[in-house]
């Protein structure tokens, strides 16, 4: 393997903990060692020096998820904060893998944050859903994961993302119709060897080509030149990234090509998991309906998988927490009923978008 910042360990069985892009396991009682992951990623993890500087530029204070540790991590975070300071533009990228009709309440939580970042800093934010990926790795069809796609996007549009600042995408319709978003591809695709991809993957000789080839597609979005008619034809705005911890592979490796590419490297900023909810050794799949709260779960779907489970020893507080999330869901089913098949339309097409920054 070359060397820079893709250069990892080989994947082993016998971690304690095992983290990548599909999936998650602990073999301790207490969950993922956060602290040896960023050791093993190789990434920064966030201090109060940096979230005091974030309150400072912007006059606001940080986000909960910020102050309480649920983001924890990043790369370039610094350099996107001058470019702010310096009144240079930047713009928010992240994701959704739809592999189910409706996301759960893990998936929330980088939306939740992507959302606060978006109008605090009055940046420009794409969100990629990756259905060519769910296909090549589930059973389901094409179809199935475009109408995913287009369903997952109801609860995206549902936490209230500024219309005129945001664009949502599915890979497979995308890919069609813009030439600039697969000649990136194209370009991360010959600068990526086979090798790399195994070593950052763990890929193998069985696995089939689509997956050795789809890390470029979600690479694309980090550079501006895959949206042309988004930012005016500008190919060096600089993109952070909010997305849980699992996903920082991708980008690792995107950040080893970007300047070979003529971009800039992708900032990013890492959140936890959310448990699933048979404990803390693993996170919530949208694959095991039991093992996660589903943002279309009725007020007593959630209480039944609550206390079935028993994380909580005590009832009080699992009173508490059920309320709590009952609150939270049902006032997202409500938004996510206000979404019309011609909303998420206007979401997922290309137009340029209003914001300050990009003139």
């Amino acid at each position: 393997m070359k060397s820079g910042e893709t250069e990892l360990p080989e994947y082993s069985s016998s971690d304690e903990d095992f983290v990548d892009p599909w999936h998650v396991a602990s073999k301790s009682a207490t969950g993922i060692d956060y602290d040896k992951l960023i050791t093993k990623f190789g990434s920064q993890k966030i201090d109060d020096n940096l979230i005091t500087k974030i309150e400072n530029l912007t006059g606001k204070r940080a986000h909960h998820l910020l102050r309480r540790g649920v983001f924890f991590s990043m790369r370039d975070m610094h350099g996107i904060l001058t470019l702010y300071e310096q009144k240079q533009p930047f713009y928010l990228y992240t994701g959704r893998g739809p592999s189910s009709e409706a996301m759960h309440l893990g998936h929330l939580i980088p939306f939740i944050f992507t959302k606060w970042l978006q109008e605090t800093f009055d940046v420009p934010l794409v969100i990629q859903l990756t259905d060519d990926e769910k296909f090549i790795w589930n059973d389901i069809t094409v179809e199935e994961a475009n109408r995913y796609a287009h369903e997952n996007a109801k609860d995206i549009i549902a936490l209230g993302f500024d219309i005129n600042k945001t664009f949502i995408f599915s890979d497979i319709e995308y890919i069609s119709s813009c030439p600039e978003f697969y000649m990136n591809i194209c370009k991360v695709q010959k600068l990526v060897t086979y090798s790399q991809v195994k070593g950052i993957f763990g890929f193998d000789v069985s696995d089939s080509i689509g997956k050795i080839s789809f890390p470029a597609i979600q690479a694309a979005p980090s550079f501006s030149s895959s949206f042309p008619r988004l930012f005016k034809s500008k190919k060096d705005i600089p993109c952070l990234i909010p997305c849980a911890i699992d996903q920082d592979p991708y980008f690792r490796m995107t950040r080893d090509v970007a300047q070979k590419l003529g971009g800039v490297k992708p900032a990013v900023i890492h959140s936890t998991f959310v448990p699933a909810l048979q404990g803390v050794q693993t996170k919530m799949s949208a694959s095991d309906p039991n093992a996660s709260i589903f943002l279309t779960d009725t007020d007593e779907e959630i209480r039944i998988k609550d206390y079935a489970c028993g994380v909580l020893a005590r009832e009080q507080l699992q009173e508490i927490l059920i309320k709590l999330l009952q609150k939270i869901i049902g006032k997202h089913r409500q938004n996510r009923a206000l979404v019309t098949k011609e909303m998420v339309k206007q979401y997922m097409t290309p137009r340029n978008l209003e914001c300050s920054i990009v003139t």
